[in-house]
């Protein structure tokens, strides 16, 4: 993979790895043979990276739950705003891997070095009807296995994404919701997701499976200083089924109303607009500012 610019979309414009220019890592990465690390979407919008702060703040989590050594935040910081410096709008995937392997297998000998993977692309501008008149959802047939030790981390495992998202092919449908194996609802594949009934806004706990995204902290926040009252709660089919807004989230998307979902017509509803007005005015007040790391 060759690090100088590039123009197709979806194609890396730039690849990083511990700091330099690369063309690859190590064959003995753990990342590549267990999925041993973490990750980070970042977006970036005017040569800036977007809430910088809450994501580095996740991977410091992360790195501590998983046992591996805490990163350099103030490096990485450094990094990634260079990386983004000079860009209109890019998005900036993070990785931090346990580093390559020292002998062969599943123990850690404590001599493993992390490694740092950034790599930049080109991020197109938003189709506005998106969020204006919302998005097509299905329901995933996989279900999503739990175990509390990974839960809420965005680890570098995502087969149940893959095969989640292998489901379909309609481009009419933008994500499918993921249940647990116990019936819990988690997540989209690739997003967050939050239900309002009776003015009361609930988004799924994180403490079986799912990855507890940036985006969704973010608008719990702003639901907070609107006096919406939410919260994270054990979330069955029955909940979906009564609920009378359903909207996205994502670092990437902000807030995507659910306008179908597995065929139920739904309609964007003042909560969501609400929510969606806040989260813009809180973008523009943060470029405002050259704020949008907070």
């Amino acid at each position: 993979m060759s690090p100088g610019p590039r123009t197709a979309a979806g194609v890396p414009e730039a690849l990083r790895v511990n700091g330099r220019a690369a063309r690859g890592v190590s064959l003995l990465e753990r990342g590549l043979h267990y999925g041993d690390g973490l990750f980070e979407t970042i977006a970036c919008v005017a040569g800036r990276a977007r809430f910088l702060d809450r994501h580095l703040r996740r991977l410091t989590e992360g790195c501590a739950r998983l046992a591996m050594p805490p990163v350099d935040a103030a490096g990485l910081r450094r990094e990634i705003e260079t990386l983004a410096a000079g860009a209109a709008r890019a998005v900036i995937k993070l990785l931090v891997t346990r580093g390559a392997a020292v002998m062969r297998g599943y123990a850690l000998t404590g001599r493993e070095q992390p490694t740092r993977i950034m790599l930049r692309y080109p991020w197109p501008g938003d189709d506005p009807t998106l969020a204006r008149d919302g998005v097509r959802v299905r329901i995933a047939r996989l279900r999503l296995g739990e175990n509390p030790a990974l839960a809420g981390l965005k680890h570098c495992n995502r087969l149940e994404q893959v095969l989640a998202r292998a489901e379909w092919t309609d481009t009419g449908i933008t994500e499918s919701l993921l249940f647990s194996s116990s019936g819990a609802l988690i997540s989209g594949t690739m997003t967050n997701v939050f239900l309002v009934r009776d003015s009361m806004l609930v988004t799924p706990r994180m403490d079986r499976c799912g990855v507890a995204g940036v985006m969704r902290a973010v608008v719990l926040d702003l639901a907070a200083e609107a006096g919406i009252a939410a919260g994270e709660r054990v979330l069955e089919a029955q909940h979906l089924a009564q609920a009378q807004e359903l909207f996205l989230t994502s670092a990437l998307t902000g807030i995507r109303p659910i306008r179908e979902l597995d065929g139920r017509p739904l309609a964007p509803g003042p909560v969501t607009r609400a929510l969606q007005a806040r989260l813009t005015a809180r973008l523009k007040g943060d470029a405002r500012r050259g704020a949008l790391d907070e």
